[in-house]
Order: C-alpha cells, then structure tokens, then sequence
C-alpha cells in the first residue's frame, strides 16, 4: 500500500495542515504503508517561491519521513497532457472559453459563496458529442478543458467519513481538467499523479471529499486501476467555525518555531485534537511523532471538527524553549 504527502507551496503550512500530514504519516507507517512526498504546485499565482522546499523542512523538522520523492508536479507535464489527450480522444474532454460571470450569466444564478459555479451539459459546444473523439485543438491556444461529466451517482466508502453518494454531474457539471494557462487542474493532475505514482490510498481533509467522486470518475474515464481508497479527515477550525486561514491569526509552523516551540509541542497539540476522549491526556502534552504514531487507532478518529482556540495558541507559546 502507499499513501502521499501533498503539499501545495501556496503558502508556509498551518497547524491544520500539519494535521493532515501528521495523521496521514502516522497511519501509513503504523499499517506499513510507503510514502511518496510530492509537491502541487501547479497553482499558477498562488505559488510562493520557495514554499515547497519550505514545506519539506518543516515536515523533517516534525519528525515526519517519506520512502519515494520528493516529486514536483511542474517538473514534467507530459503524462497531463497525454491524459488529456486520451480524453479527447475518447469524446470526454472539449475546450471551452466561458469565464465564471460568462458561466453565472448564462444561468441567471450567481452561485454566492461558490467556489466553482456549476458547469451543465447545456453549456457544451454545440458540435460536441460525448465518445465522439474531438477534433485537435493546440493546447498553445489560451482555453479551458473541462471534462464531460456523466449522469448519475458516483459511491464509495470513505475509511473515515463513511458510505458516500454524490451526483458530480448535479453538483459541479462538466468541470475543468485543462487551465488556459497551458497546465492541468487540480482534478486531473493528481488522479494522474496518483496512479502513476501507484497510490492505493489517498488521505486528506474534509473540504476534499465532493472532489473524490470526480477524481474517480476520471480514473474510470482514464481506464485506470485499482481505484484508491479514500480517507478524509475533519478539518481544523478556527474560533468562528471556519476552515483555519490567515483570519484566525498567525497558526504557520514555521512562526511557533521561530519563537522556539519544540516540535514535540506542535505533536502534542495535533495529538489532543485527534485522539479520542480516553486516548489522550485531558490537556495537550508534548509528544514525538513515533509516539503519536503508537497511540494513533484510525478506527477511533473523532468525526468531529478540531478548533484552534486562543488557549490553544498560549499553550504552544508557553512552550518555546528559552
């Protein structure tokens, strides 16, 4: 079995991510899983110089190890495009110009709030007729890909979250796999990244989990096998009950290390939120990432979210080693 780390140098990891690489560590090297380090950065703007090498030190630096990599996704975009290009030979992929206020527009539905505004089958080129191979279109000119959603529902059992149904055609539509910048979007960069690689078992946060019904749609489209299990996590929350961001203050690694927190505070902290009622001392103790690994039973994760609270951050503070 393998499993990945992940980051994306879109910025120095946060407490929250730390989390999810904490956990995702330790459960592959409880259950003898290898790792592979890979680095997304395929973000365009959003990615800061020199944030990757960043996320692998501060990853060292937790105690946190790996068996294979570090990848970086930009270094080779030849398997993207030649999934793409599969794709369009099989009729499931087509070009398309429409910017969001065009999408939103066309609807007469502005989609407050939404990441993404959904993408129907309305919208498709007029000539487009899915399994019908598409005409070649260089992907030099300045276009969107997006994948031509089926019908229906899309099952899987979550390791964590549990039995899951979700209609991607419903919720997202035809979504984009190619960006008009010339690289691949997130969804079908990792679904290649992942297979390629030989990921059996992918784990991630909760904010992920509509993205694993069209990621296994493009395996299947793709013709690739064995589908990955999946496992998501509860997210980190702020005070206000919102995914932790910059809002909630300043909860980056590398700031508690600057101060002088040990990371086996950092551990202890993570520790507290995972481990259930019973598992973990009544207040956050520091720890080491083996010994975190030790006491860690998959099967006992709260469900519930992790919140950052204020005494949260004192107690980190209150850690640095003078």
């Amino acid at each position: 079995m393998i499993t990945r780390l992940a980051p994306s140098p879109t910025g120095a990891l946060h407490l929250g991510n730390a989390r999810t690489f904490l956990v995702t560590w330790a459960i592959a090297r409880k259950l003898n899983w290898r790792i592979v380090l890979r680095i997304e950065d395929l973000d365009g703007p959003r990615i800061k110089p020199g944030a990757g090498t960043a996320a692998i030190e501060t990853l060292r630096w937790l105690g946190l190890d790996w068996d294979m990599g570090p990848y970086t996704q930009s270094d080779n975009l030849v398997p993207y495009a030649q999934a793409l290009s599969l794709l369009q030979d099989r009729g499931l992929a087509f070009p398309s110009d429409l910017t969001r206020q065009q999408l939103e527009a066309a609807l007469s539905a502005p989609q407050e709030g939404s990441h993404e505004a959904r993408f129907p089958d309305s919208l498709r080129p007029a000539w487009f007729t899915p399994g019908r191979p598409v005409p070649s279109h260089p992907r030099g000119d300045a276009t969107n890909w997006r994948f031509a959603t089926p019908s229906g529902t899309v099952d899987f059992d979550d390791r964590l979250a549990g039995p899951q149904r979700h209609a991607p055609a419903e919720s997202i539509g035809d979504f984009i796999i190619w960006t008009k910048s010339g690289t691949p979007a997130y969804q079908l960069a990792v679904v290649v990244d992942d297979a390629r690689q030989g990921v059996t078992d992918v784990i991630r946060g909760d904010d992920l989990l509509d993205s694993a019904a069209r990621q296994l749609l493009l395996y299947r489209a793709l013709g690739l096998a064995p589908e990955p299990r999946y496992w998501h996590l509860p997210l980190v929350l702020g005070p206000d009950g919102r995914r932790l961001a910059k809002r909630h203050g300043d909860s980056r690694i590398v700031t508690y290390r600057a101060l002088g927190v040990p990371p086996e505070a950092i551990i202890g902290l993570l520790a507290h939120w995972t481990l259930p009622p019973g598992h973990r001392p009544d207040r956050p103790e520091p720890t080491s990432a083996r010994a975190f690994m030790d006491a860690l039973d998959p099967t006992t994760i709260p469900r519930t979210p992790c919140t950052l609270t204020p005494e949260d951050d004192r107690w980190l503070r209150a850690q640095a080693r003078t």
